[in-house]
């Protein structure tokens, strides 16, 4: 005999099973987030150790090294797209839980391998071939990964938290660039120079397979989002009425739609976004290395530093999100890396300043990029249908990305080296940044009041 919880609630009329649903989808979507983040930091941290393995050559120079590790990282990014388009598609006909499932495996599995990829001295100029191709079977995983997992969270999310839900995916990958850093740091302390550049950084790479068993563990036991299951019920009831209109001459003309406008509106409104996070998340810690001189063990420190300023941040914008609108905070953000930018790299750059003022700095910079990765997840998930939401957050989240952030490294660092301005990435992220104040300035001040568009 089976038993319904109608008589255990919890607050606001959901039921224990409701919660728990719930509960499962937040931890089931964090965890990918998570190993997607941790891999993307890691390569980001060890940019100068790769560059070394697998793409310098006899008179090159670090700088030049340097451009193409970014360049291979930008591949990548590009490749985003691409599989957020094509998981996309299966995450909106068939189910969001399934093709989580697979994204992951690809992803953990992308991230192994090149913990065992031959570096150029082994295997001389395919070394570089090698990790370019699995880095685009990483990005076409990590394409499906955005749009599945904060619907997921989104769809799950109990009424008036859903900011809070679609902030725990831009936790986890405060945590996953956290994970790698503090992975990176620990092993730069541990080992020596020589001992790091031969094997070292290999490490990183090869805990991505207990990572993503773990994961894998976690994301099997998350149901299907409610929402989901009513939208797909209420799709067939369409298409049988649609089908016999047809059979009586008299079918409904298709209504037009504004996906396409969307996904534009949401680039814009992500631009700021990801090319503030990366320049201060990801590339700021080789900047230093590079352009300032600063020692590597520092750079990373600082690179930690900065990601926890930016977790610090997140949840608390997400859950006030929830109480006056993503708007405002959106806006601020936005608003706020534009005014600090310059001010906050020249401090960084002066010779004067110490290292606990520095170290301030990338704290406040990641705090700041947090204000916009809070609300940021649930305002996309507020822009689409459920039928196309899957697709419609993964494409626009990874075309602002592959564009703006995975571009990042390369269009700073080529820049600097034909320039030899070192404020470039205050200027890179003023720009855009600036862009999405303006655009997300055409927020409507009461979506987070709204249902999910069905």
């Amino acid at each position: 005999m089976t038993t319904t919880p109608t008589t255990n609630s919890a607050p606001g009329g959901a039921t224990v099973l409701d919660v728990r649903a719930s509960r499962r989808s937040l931890v089931g979507g964090c965890v990918g987030n998570f190993i997607e983040w941790y891999e993307f930091g890691v390569y980001g941290y060890f940019a100068t150790v790769i560059a070394g393995a697998f793409f310098a050559t006899s008179g090159a120079g670090d700088l030049e090294a340097l451009v193409k590790t970014y360049a291979s990282f930008a591949i990548a990014f590009f490749f985003r797209p691409v599989g957020a388009w094509l998981f996309g598609r299966v995450g909106d006909r068939v189910g969001r839980r399934p093709t989580l499932v697979l994204v992951l495996l690809l992803m953990a599995l992308g991230t192994a391998l090149i913990g065992v990829l031959p570096t150029r001295a082994t295997v001389g100029a395919a070394a570089p071939v090698l990790l370019t191709l699995v880095r685009i079977l990483q990005g076409l995983s990590a394409g499906g990964e955005f749009g599945g997992a904060v619907s997921l969270m989104t769809e799950h999310a109990p009424a008036g938290r859903r900011g809070l839900y679609g902030s725990w995916q831009s936790f986890t990958v405060a945590l996953g660039l956290l994970g790698g850093a503090g992975t990176a740091a620990i092993l730069a302390v541990v080992l020596s120079d020589q001992q790091l550049h031969a094997w070292g950084w290999r490490v990183p790479f090869l805990l991505a397979l207990p990572f993503g068993a773990a994961a894998l563990w976690v994301r099997l036991k998350v149901e299907e989002t409610p929402v989901f299951r009513a939208a797909t019920a209420e799709e067939d009831v369409a298409e049988e009425d649609t089908a016999l209109r047809a059979t009586e001459g008299d079918a409904a003309p298709e209504a037009p739609t504004s996906t396409g406008v969307a996904i534009l509106l949401g680039i814009l409104r992500l631009m700021g976004w990801a090319a503030a996070g990366y320049t201060f998340l990801v590339v700021m810690p080789s900047y230093l290395q590079v352009s300032l001189g600063t020692s590597f063990r520092e750079s990373l420190i600082a690179g930690v530093i900065a990601n926890v300023g930016f977790a610090a941040s997140i949840l608390p914008a997400g859950a006030l999100s929830d109480r006056v609108g993503r708007k405002p905070l959106m806006v601020t953000g936005a608003a706020l890396i534009a005014v600090l930018a310059l001010p906050m790299l020249n401090l960084l750059q002066a010779p004067g300043t110490s290292t606990g003022t520095k170290f301030l700095v990338v704290f406040v910079a990641g705090a700041i990029v947090g204000l916009m990765a809070g609300p940021g997840p649930a305002m996309l998930a507020e822009m689409f249908h459920t039928t196309v939401r899957y697709t419609g957050l993964g494409v626009s989240y990874s075309l602002a990305n592959a564009v703006f952030a995975g571009s990042a490294g390369l269009i700073i660092t080529e820049v600097i080296k034909r320039t030899g301005n070192a404020d470039i990435p205050a200027w890179y992220v003023i720009a855009t940044c600036v862009v999405s104040a303006l655009a997300c300035l055409g927020l409507r001040a009461d979506d987070h009041r709204r249902a999910l568009p069905r």
